[in-house]
């Protein structure tokens, strides 16, 4: 009963993606997240470099059996990854996904293998091009999501079915999405599954995510995020604190690279991630942070989006009853 075309591109059993979740994606949260049915990934460019790469693609494997995805966020760390990209090849992993910047290299790289190739876009113009270039599927982003962003400000509820109109290859919704409810949402606009970041970071197997990182999550609200990031053209979005309001202070002021460097370092980010100090660092989220109210493991959060899913289609059903009376 779910089956979608992005269910049998993926050879997987719920059509439910794992974001690619910088310095946080690796072994043990894939591995949960392809065990309980859905695609879980690991972030290459937050690794050090090829062999590291390697290594993580075979704790995968030893954990899971079913298909994973190795994420590329290209264009954001400032390095090559045309070495971690024939890792990939190398390993014949099942799924490459790509994120903040320009896929046509990679894609390229991969062109003449069996790789399942997604892209991560904002915009229609994007998936457009992103189809035009070989990407056998796209993940749409609205600005409800965490982390970075597209320059527009539309939302999901817009933006899903904009692209739906505007591609023949199959979307997968991403943005504002934790729960069964907003899945079944975005397949009524017309996507064929969804990704998720921010709501499993709050989950048992996401291990190297700070007990404190986590609890933001459970405890804030939808209005408690902020964008930063805007005066660089690379609009992100994060939870509120102090550090953040300093990161917007400096773009009011001095909006530079140089400025704001140290704010907006990986470094910056991984205080706070790994280590929880709030004062010292910032941590991506998305709105649906208002959502969050638990840590669960992976298997109960899939198992109760499974169950609030059902509802929902036993009301849409009783609804087409009514109306067919």
């Amino acid at each position: 009963m779910w089956e979608t075309r992005v269910t049998s591109l993926l050879n997987i059993q719920y059509p439910i993606i794992q974001g690619g979740l910088a310095y946080l994606a690796y072994s043990e949260l894939a591995a949960a997240v392809s065990n309980a049915g859905g695609l879980g990934q690991i972030t290459a460019m937050s690794l050090q470099g090829p062999e590291q790469l390697r290594k993580e693609i075979e704790r995968v494997r030893e954990k899971t059996e079913h298909p994973f995805g190795v994420n590329f966020a290209i264009g954001q760390h400032g390095r090559p990854f045309e070495d971690m990209v024939q890792v990939a090849i190398e390993e014949d992993v099942p799924v490459v996904s790509m994120t903040g910047g320009n896929p046509a290299p990679i894609l390229t790289m991969l062109e003449h293998t069996s790789i399942r190739k997604l892209v991560l876009v904002a915009s229609r113009r994007q998936a457009v091009k992103a189809e035009e270039l070989g990407a056998d599927a796209v993940m749409v982003v609205g600005h409800e999501g965490g982390g970075h962003l597209g320059r527009d400000d539309v939302g999901t509820m817009v933006l899903v079915p904009q692209v739906v109109d505007a591609v023949s290859i199959p979307v997968i919704a991403s943005g504002g999405i934790g729960d069964g409810r907003a899945w079944m949402a975005a397949h009524a606009l017309g996507a064929e599954g969804i990704e998720m970041g921010t709501r499993f970071i709050a989950t048992v197997e996401c291990i190297h995510a700070h007990a404190k990182y986590k609890e933001r999550l459970v405890q804030g609200s939808e209005l408690d995020t902020v964008v930063i990031k805007r005066s660089l053209g690379s609009p992100a979005r994060v939870i509120r604190n102090d550090w953040t309001d300093h990161i917007l202070t400096i773009e009011q002021t001095n909006p530079s690279y140089d400025a704001l460097k140290e704010y907006i370092s990986g470094e910056a980010n991984k205080n706070f991630i790994y280590d929880g100090q709030e004062d010292k660092g910032f941590g991506w989220a998305g709105q649906v942070m208002g959502r969050i109210r638990d840590i669960p493991t992976v298997q109960q959060l899939f198992t109760r989006m499974i169950e609030e899913a059902i509802d929902v289609r036993k009301r849409w059903e009783l609804s087409e009853r009514k109306d067919d009376k």
